[in-house]
């Protein structure tokens, strides 16, 4: 039988990977073409040139195809997964007005929908009226709307990454149901875009005709042009599959699809999702999102800015360890998890609590370390943001197991910081589960793969294709005696931080004005 391959192209924040997968889930070729995550025409922003995500896609192709030229005539398929709620405004040419303001960027909206009367009400009982009013000050097409017109009078679409990559692809404004996880019209409970009236609508009210057209995951948004042939070397007419999210992939790409299973992310923003066939809000008015798997959910709880703070951690506090490594030629997180196995679980009574950033259910919520004595050190620091990162994490799944009435027995993880050893086993530890490390890092690529070998009919169901695809590295069991230890600092130190301490958040923001108040 003649062998069928997957190229997929995962666009993330700071580099696009393009890669070619056989039916078994090996990798046989990959490019990995690099940029910076964004530029700043003014502090707070956060924006990307379209155009770089799309000649990084070309030159990854030709990457692939030039060190594996045999390959090119046995892709059979094209999955795309990109970054999330990073939204592309094009005209109808596919030709974008200005920069991607990326789901990095700070900037805010005015509200264009305040909830009056009994509606105020009770979203005031339940306290989510700010929320309600922050979530639409996040919204980069009401910004849009409100201080560029013209371009929005001009736009013919507004796009996930996930769809301007399509088109540039097929020629098709289609994107996947699975993508559309940002600040859009977009009713997660059913699966398509908002109705008029519907909550979503009236906190981001995009007219329907600048929307792109939704396909269930593993259909196909359709095939290789010629432009696009002669452009990355893929074979014209080659089927493109609608996939899914970076964060659903990965989560479809480590095998978490029963509800006894849990994904965790050790990303730029951190992640705890499980798949469900049942809809339900991991905290309450926050969606499920939808799955790669047709017909699922991915409920989620988000660190935003999660594993990010090594790299602030690494920059703030570490230009020894930052000159050593390079002296040697390594990465600077070697010698830092390297003091992981130096230092004691606990980190001597220190504690961090993770919210560098406001969330939508804490908007006034501010990190927090507590607990320094004279013993401690950068070492000790630096443990204590990889324990509290867990903590969050550990905290999350409390929370979506509750909604959900299910009980998690087993994690997989992904991502940057999961190819730490120490990282994971900490995790471990605190978690009180075993965690499953995939055999490849490009899970969020091999999830798109997956999907793409039912589409092409490599395997006959998803379930199959999982069989065949996924395959795991290493487990990390957790050490019973620091379990005990963690436990007893997640229920007595780390959950009560928050609601002892945002009285004082309260306080901060009232006095400096940061956090920025939405109300």
């Amino acid at each position: 039988m003649e062998e069928k391959l997957i190229l997929t192209i995962d666009c993330g924040t700071q580099s696009t990977r393009v890669i070619i997968f056989d039916q078994n889930g090996n990798i046989l070729e990959k490019s990995k073409v690099e940029y910076e995550p964004y530029f700043q025409p003014k502090p707070g922003y956060a924006e990307q040139d379209a155009s770089v995500f799309w000649n990084a896609t070309i030159k990854g192709c030709n990457e692939v195809f030039s060190k594996a030229t045999s390959l090119k005539d046995k892709v059979c398929a094209v999955g795309v997964t990109t970054q999330r709620d990073s939204m592309v405004l094009v005209d109808k040419d596919g030709t974008p007005l200005r920069p991607v303001i990326t789901w990095l960027d700070q900037r805010k909206a005015r509200p264009t929908y305040r909830p009056k009367g009994l509606e105020a009400s009770v979203y005031k009982l339940v306290g989510m009226y700010e929320s309600i009013l922050k979530t639409q000050a996040e919204g980069s097409c009401n910004w849009l709307k409100q201080n560029e017109p013209e371009n929005w009078k001009k736009a013919y679409k507004f796009l996930q990454v996930s769809g301007f990559l399509n088109f540039k692809l097929t020629g098709r404004f289609i994107d996947s149901i699975a993508s559309q996880i940002g600040h859009i019209p977009f009713n997660y409970k059913k699966q398509r875009w908002a109705k008029k009236g519907e909550l979503p609508t009236r906190l981001f009210p995009i007219e329907s005709e600048k929307l792109p057209e939704l396909v269930s995951a593993g259909s196909i948004v359709g095939t290789v042009t010629k432009e696009a042939s002669n452009l990355t070397g893929i074979l014209e007419g080659t089927p493109v599959i609608a996939c899914g999210s970076d964060k659903g992939c990965e989560t479809l790409g480590v095998g978490c699809v029963f509800p006894n299973s849990a994904s965790l992310s050790f990303g730029t923003t951190a992640t705890v999702q499980v798949t469900s066939k049942k809809y339900f809000e991991p905290l309450s008015f926050m969606p499920a999102y939808p799955a790669v798997f047709p017909g699922y959910f991915n409920p989620e709880v988000e660190i935003f800015r999660g594993y990010w703070l090594i790299s602030w951690f690494k920059r703030e506090f570490c230009h020894l360890e930052v000159m050593q490594a390079e002296k040697e030629g390594i990465a600077p997180e070697v010698i830092l998890n390297k003091a992981l196995s130096e230092t004691p679980a606990g980190s001597m009574g220190l504690v961090v609590q993770p919210f560098w950033s406001p969330g939508l259910k804490t908007p006034f919520a501010k990190g927090a370390i507590i607990g320094f004595g004279d013993v401690h050190t950068k070492k000790y620091m630096y443990r204590a943001v990889i324990e509290g990162l867990a903590f969050a994490l550990k905290d999350g799944l409390k929370k979506i197991e509750k909604s959900g009435k299910i009980k998690v027995e087993k994690l997989f993880v992904s991502g940057g910081a999961s190819q730490a050893d120490e990282i994971c086993q900490i995790a471990a530890d605190i978690f009180k589960l075993p965690i499953y490390r995939g055999k490849t890092y490009e899970t969020s690529s091999l999830g798109a793969a997956i999907i793409c070998s039912v589409a092409a009919k490599i395997h006959p169901t998803l379930q199959t294709a999982l069989e065949n695809m996924v395959c795991y590295g290493k487990v990390f069991y957790p050490d019973e005696k620091n379990s005990q230890l963690y436990e007893k600092l997640y229920e007595k130190v780390y959950c009560q931080m928050y609601k002892r301490l945002s009285p004082l958040y309260n306080e901060i923001r009232q006095i400096t004005g940061y956090p920025e108040s939405h109300s």
